[in-house]
């Protein structure tokens, strides 16, 4: 084998290996849109900058910067785009990731798809209403469930019962 076919036949696998992973990274399913839907101007208007990242941009705060983690009194966990009630507090957990944990969420009000933004298969947690990002779920909560709904806190609004 010489040079010329050696290095064309690496670059073959580099630009094969790319396009691979590329395909990783993209997503599967499009972004939810539920029924509650206003314009970008609107969300923009509507929440804060980093609730506008998390909810409309699937951005994620920072670990241990949301007070909803620390947060213990008996209440409902509300959707901070469009107010759907979508967590209680009975349902809340110290996962100990930083963010706030649930093992369940309630009836109708997330729903979930698959993210690969990060080159693996992620299970995206969005408000049902609003289609707005909260977080992920993952298969390592407590019982009786088995999931911890990993929110951001900045994607949810406390009412204390």
């Amino acid at each position: 084998m010489d040079r010329r076919t050696l290095l064309g036949g690496g670059a073959m696998l580099a630009f094969a290996a790319m396009f691979g992973l590329s395909r990783l990274w993209a997503r599967d399913e499009p972004r939810p849109q539920g029924p509650f839907v206003l314009s970008d101007a609107q969300w923009r208007a509507r929440l804060t900058p980093g609730q506008y990242a998390v909810l409309r941009q699937a951005a994620t705060e920072r670990a241990g910067s949301s007070p909803l983690d620390r947060e213990h009194r008996r209440g409902i966990f509300h959707c901070a785009g469009c107010d759907l009630p979508l967590f209680s507090s009975a349902t809340k957990y110290e996962s100990g990731t930083g963010w706030p944990s649930f093992w369940r969420a309630l009836p109708r009000a997330v729903g979930t798809r698959i993210d690969r933004q990060l080159g693996y298969a992620r299970l995206e947690a969005h408000c049902a209403r609003c289609g707005g990002h909260l977080g992920h779920v993952f298969d390592d909560g407590p019982r009786p469930t088995g999931k911890r709904y990993c929110m951001n806190g900045v994607a949810l609004r406390f009412v204390p019962a």
